[in-house]
């Protein structure tokens, strides 16, 4: 194949097009009417002699060329794009502009406030809109429609790009008349009723099977190398909600320590160290490739990490 034959655009209607896996989809992405769409798949076919995508019960599906081509487009778009960006650095003062963020309660809490005070001073013109695990999925992050997600991940698409912003132990949260602290022994811990917390990746949540010791997380986790097991009375996906019910006499939230810390001068809890070792979480960072060179991003990230060492570290 001659490279003159190669127009740049059939590349990104091709990425655009089996990102979404749909002709009408694709060209609102790229604010193209269907028939552009649909001409620009009918060369795409013509310059690589394949169907590229099929029409099935599940609809467009990719052949086996188009998921060999996929990666590469996205790679080389990704160095078009960074070839074209502006040499100009991002100017916080100056811009207008939102930056869309998803992240944990756990993080929201924890990260944000400081994360905030720094944009009010640095960028007045700058706007935060956080939004939930629930109202993301990674085709979303994917098509860049997020800026950037941080929460904990047990799993991620091999194409983001990553960064770890800290490490975090965990703590107990209970009220001070709770019997158990009479006796703080694992045995103890175990007897007693317990609130489960979590929210890891992204995307809506199903319902939480008891039984499943690899889906409750590091705690049960950890429990279970023991042999042990703890009574779950209540799973929530909030962890200020969590926090709230540690108030009751008779549960145990064991949560990640920075979420913790923030009651520490609550007069109705108090903080303990678990009566196990439980492995760390990590806190992670992770953006689409279509925004690793952007200099709004690259800002962004570098702002959240440096307030997450320092908070690290505090």
């Amino acid at each position: 194949m001659s490279m003159n034959r190669v127009d740049l655009n059939l590349l990104v209607y091709l990425d655009a097009l089996l990102r979404e896996r749909n002709v009408t989809q694709a060209a609102n992405q790229l604010n193209l009417s269907q028939p552009a769409m649909s001409n620009g798949l009918r060369r795409l076919r013509e310059l690589f002699d394949d169907p590229l995508l099929v029409r099935t019960s599940d609809g467009m599906t990719p052949t086996e060329r188009a998921l060999e081509l996929e990666p590469l487009v996205r790679e080389v778009l990704s160095k078009i794009d960074q070839a074209v960006q502006p040499k100009r650095d991002f100017e916080p003062d100056k811009a207008e502009r939102v930056f869309r963020i998803m992240a944990s309660d756990y993080a929201e809490a924890t990260l944000f406030p400081s994360v905030l005070g720094k944009l009010r001073e640095l960028g007045p013109g700058l706007t935060l809109d956080i939004m939930t695990p629930s109202d993301v999925s990674f085709l979303d992050v994917e098509r860049g429609k997020v800026d950037l997600v941080i929460n904990r991940f047990d799993s991620m698409p091999q194409s983001f790009h990553q960064r770890p912003l800290w490490n975090d132990s965990f703590t107990c949260v209970l009220s001070p008349n709770n019997p158990v602290l009479e006796d703080w022994t694992l045995e103890s811990y175990l007897e007693a009723n317990h609130v489960w917390v979590s929210k890891t990746g992204m995307g809506v949540g199903v319902g939480v099977d008891p039984s499943d010791v690899q889906r409750l997380g590091w705690v049960d986790g950890a429990l279970n190398k023991l042999g042990k097991k703890r009574q779950i009375r209540v799973f929530t996906r909030h962890y200020q909600a969590a926090m709230t019910l540690a108030e009751q006499n008779d549960l145990i939230v064991t949560l990640p320590t920075k979420a913790a810390q923030l009651k520490k001068d609550n007069p109705r809890v108090v903080l303990r160290e678990p009566p196990l070792a439980i492995p760390p979480l990590e806190l992670k960072m992770a953006w689409s490739p279509l925004l690793q060179h952007n200099p709004a991003n690259r800002w962004l990230r570098g702002l959240i990490t440096e307030t997450a060492q320092e908070l690290d570290a505090a």
